[in-house]
């Protein structure tokens, strides 16, 4: 044989072991990082690799195309080719266990490093991968191999972040059997995907004829001409056809008979051609092939537990040698997978020929797995060989390690792989696999399973501490604290339990609901005895930290609050390799993107977002599916994409009615009437809030403090609209009652947002002088902690009160504060720069006053469009124009308005009503 099999088998689906030497460990992601074994002699795939070497600055080269068609091989070429041209490269090869979030961002963070992108990184430091990935510098390429085994949306948002975020020189080149979900119809439109498909990727005749010249370099009989010619007609360039055609002429000399014999390229032809290679194998071989077959990896040492009476390492040997369905992982001499087509026909055949060698062949995988301390493809084998007892035996040694990690998803793959019937005769592991079901689908599932399991009548007191513990944390979920609290304390009255990790559960879920429900000290207290509770749990110390990260930002505390939940977010185990800041902890995940969201930092927060808010969707806490949704729809807004922002809210309006939740819907509402206020669409703006009013929602929400609603309930959207379309002054003693009860509650942060509101309901009373000293009491505020966010989302009348601030500041007596006076200068900056105080537009030169009558239909369009928020890109793809259209447009709007932003053109077009 002359060539290495045309595309590598995925990699070991095992996600990081628990317990793991370090070396093992290593050793896994290693493979991942290290593409499949270069062989000498391998047809050069000069057409594709120069067409991306000419396609220049795309962001993204897909090389897609069904088994077989040697996409790896193409991608391994280009990546040499690449190098030889001074573009860095880096390797990774992905499999299903990178649908876990963390996993995958381990892996990722470690090919990433490999480019050495992140210079200013100290030295130890966590590399942030993204960012990274997204720095100016010289150029690089990242390939991603396998990719259609990862379905996680999580996983999938994470890298359409690193598709939009990647630099001028930068490039991803993702191979795939499938069109992965990551929106390229917008990188197709904008020419910045170029598709290698499974045409480009049949050998042409020159290319068969090369293929089958190195196989007589190899030693075996040449084929004429036209012999070669039928070959590739018949097999219509399909690489993996022709390599075991090769190997099929061995035993048919001349191969005429063979070749005119031969017809067809599908699947069917590929498994005849591989029983017939595999029917003249000698039987050692035969049998070693197909017992092998279950492994994911093979060495010598894991081969020899499967047939200890076989010399594995010299089989080994023999089959890389004859190049005969081994890939070689990465540069290691001694560790193989199969290609993945070959594989499937092995483990068919295997299924067909010994049934019964599977249950012993898996159990025999796992033990030796087992007793290399790695107990996720221990577990993974004892399941996939149908030993489910031996599957739970091995769960229940690890399964409360797992747990005390975070290790959810993991634990709900094995639970929904293994009978119900056999996890219920085990309460212990039941209860471990309600926990699982909690937090990746969420309280409403997990309360249905809690239910059906009969766990309350167990007498077990270990099982016991965890249905005492889960009742009052799933209500919590499930937006019930009345419920919770009261079961809750009957709960906290038996502790300790047999369960550190119960307790430490029970006594943060108890502080979370108090803390909602408006206790301002008991919450302390019991956070306080969480930690010491259970100090090693990965898991408690990301849900303490986050819960005492809210009531930090509740009683205003921004910094503080943002190093915790930092620290909540990096609570992950070293076996679970994380990502700065970014490890697929939704629930505190969620909450440090706030953070980063109010200190107006865009990026980061964005970035979070697209890792956070699927798994978010997905478990359906209500306070983290509304704080997600309202921050990226924010972000989209502010960034010009009008349509992504209604879009989202949209998305969260239908998850609320979908899983009846009706505070997200009136939230989605709320947020919409929001956005439609500061598009200037004052009825649209109240039509929403009607929408919205959903008395029973409201009146709940009046007598607690929910985190989502801190800032955005329906009294303070009612204030808003009335402080811009309704009568303000009414709505100064509302606000100043309001501003009295957030006080006496110890709610500092909404405190901060009412005082804003009245700034501006008092501005557009009349009372510029009063209006412009309070914004500069809550400015004095923010530049402490760094709040940002409460103040900008307030939208343009706030830079006009911003403007006033500086010039009152600047005709003071005394010198203005230096640092206040920055954070000024950068509020108006984030904000859009100077607008027009009072809403008055700059007024057009002397002697020309403007005249809507000098504006074209296609110019009030564009008026409209600004008004509504739409960025300079946002209205291109409006119009249908491109971006220097869209500027020549603004360039003569504002000559004809005699305005100088697109701020002061939209007044001055209000102001002629040209546009609402």
């Amino acid at each position: 044989m002359t060539t290495r099999p045309p595309d590598p088998a995925p990699a070991a689906p095992a996600a990081a072991p628990v317990a793991a030497p370090a070396a093992a460990t290593a050793a896994g992601l290693a493979a991942k990082l290290l593409p499949p074994g270069r062989r000498a002699a391998l047809v050069p795939r000069h057409a594709v690799t120069e067409r991306v070497v000419a396609a220049g600055a795309v962001k993204v080269v897909l090389v897609r195309a069904p088994a077989g068609f040697g996409k790896t091989t193409a991608m391994l070429q280009l990546r040499e080719r690449l190098h030889e041209g001074g573009v860095a490269t880096a390797w990774l090869t992905l499999d299903r266990a990178d649908n876990d979030l963390p996993r995958f961002l381990g892996s990722l963070g470690a090919a990433v490093a490999g480019l050495d992108r992140d210079e200013a990184r100290p030295l130890g430091a966590p590399l942030d991968a993204v960012a990274a990935l997204a720095h100016e510098g010289p150029p690089f390429a990242l390939f991603v191999d396998d990719f259609e085994r990862v379905q996680e949306t999580a996983v999938l948002g994470l890298v359409s972040e690193i598709i939009d975020r990647l630099p001028r020189r930068g490039q991803l080149v993702i191979g795939s059997r499938s069109l992965p979900p990551l929106g390229l119809g917008r990188l197709r439109a904008r020419g910045q995907l170029l598709e290698i498909d499974a045409e480009a990727l049949r050998f042409t005749l020159p290319e068969a004829v090369a293929f089958f010249a190195l196989a007589q370099q190899r030693g075996r009989e040449a084929l004429p001409a036209g012999t070669v010619a039928r070959l590739h007609g018949k097999t219509e360039g399909w690489v993996a056809a022709l390599w075991l055609v090769s190997l099929a002429l061995e035993r048919h000399a001349g191969g005429g008979d063979f070749v005119e014999r031969f017809s067809g390229s599908n699947r069917a032809v590929a498994d005849y051609l591989a029983e017939d290679v595999l029917a003249h194998q000698p039987p050692e071989v035969r049998d070693f092939l197909l017992r092998t077959s279950i492994l994911r990896h093979l060495s010598a040492p894991v081969c020899k537990a499967l047939l200890p009476r076989m010399d594995c390492a010299r089989l080994l040997e023999r089959l890389e040698a004859a190049n005969l369905f081994l890939t070689p992982i990465g540069e290691d001499a001694h560790s193989y997978r199969y290609h993945s087509m070959f594989a499937a026909f092995l483990r068919a055949q295997l299924e067909r020929e010994h049934p019964d060698e599977l249950a012993r062949l898996h159990l025999a995988a796992s033990g030796w797995y087992e007793s290399q301390g790695r107990p996720v493809p221990a577990i993974d084998h004892a399941i996939d060989g149908g030993d489910h007892p031996h599957a739970l035996t091995l769960l229940a040694q690890h399964a409360t390690t797992f747990l005390e990690q975070g290790r959810m998803r993991l634990l709900a793959r094995w639970f929904s792989a293994l009978p119900a019937d056999l996890v219920r005769a085990q309460p212990a592991l039941q209860a471990v696999a309600v926990w699982a079901q909690a937090f990746t689908h969420g309280p409403w599932e997990a309360m249905a399973l809690l239910e059906r399991s009969g766990l309350a009548e167990v007498a077990d007191a270990g099982v016991q501490a965890h249905v005492n513990a889960l009742r009052p944390l799933l209500l919590a979920m499930m937006d019930r604290p009345e419920e919770a609290v009261d079961i809750g304390r009957a709960s906290l009255a038996a502790l300790p339990t047999a369960s550190p990790f119960a307790d430490s559960v029970l006594l943060n879920a108890s502080a979370h609901v108090l803390s909602v429900l408006g206790d301002q000290h008991q919450p302390q207290r019991l956070l306080d005895a969480a930690r010491r509770a259970h100090r090693d749990s990965a898991f408690n110390r990301m849900y303490t930290e986050s819960l005492e990260g809210v009531l930090d930002l509740k009683q205003g505390r921004l910094r503080q609050a943002t190093a915790r939940l930092r620290l909540a977010v990096a609570a992950t185990p070293q076996a679970v390799v994380s990502y700065h800041h970014t490890n697929g902890n939704a629930w505190a995940g969620v909450l440090y993107a706030g953070v980063v969201y109010e200190a107006n930092e865009l990026e980061a927060a964005e970035r979070l977002l697209n890792v956070y808010l699927p798994l978010a969707r997905d478990v359906g806490l209500p306070d983290h599916m509304i704080a997600s949704h309202r921050m990226r729809a924010r972000i989209a807004f502010g960034q010009g994409d009008i349509d992504l922002a209604f879009e989202i809210l949209a998305e969260l309006e239908y998850l609320g009615h979908h899983r009846q939740l009706p505070r997200v819907v009136a939230s989605a509402r709320l947020e919409r009437a929001r956005l439609l206020g500061l598009q200037g669409n004052g009825p649209g703006a109240l039509a929403e809030l009607q929408r919205a009013d959903d008395p029973a929602v409201w009146a709940r929400c009046e007598g607690q403090h929910l985190p989502a609603q801190e800032l955005d309930d329906m009294a303070i959207g009612r204030l808003r609209w009335d402080i811009h379309f309704g009568d303000a002054r009414a709505a100064v003693p509302r606000l100043e009652q309001a501003l009295h009860e957030a006080q006496r509650s110890g709610r500092a942060y909404r405190a901060l947002k009412l005082q804003v509101l009245l700034a501006l309901a008092w501005r557009r009373a009349g009372q510029a002088a009063q209006a412009t000293a309070l914004l500069a009491t809550v400015l004095a505020s923010a530049c402490r902690e760094g709040f940002v966010r409460l103040i900008l989302d307030e939208g343009p009348p706030v830079a006009a009160l911003l403007q006033r601030v500086q010039a009152a500041a600047d005709e003071g007596s005394r010198p203005a504060d230096p640092i206040l006076a920055d954070l000024v200068q950068r509020l108006l900056a984030a904000a859009g720069g100077p607008v027009a105080l009072d809403d008055e537009a700059a007024p057009a030169a002397q002697g020309d006053a403007p005249s809507p009558e000098t504006l074209t239909r296609k110019e009030i369009r564009v008026l409209q469009l600004l008004a509504e928020g739409y960025s300079n890109s946002a209205l291109a793809e409006k119009l249908f124009v491109s971006d220097s259209t869209v500027r020549t447009h603004l360039r003569n709007i504002n000559t004809k308005l005699g305005s100088h932003s697109r701020t002061q053109a939209v007044a001055v077009a209000r102001r002629l009503s040209v546009i609402r």
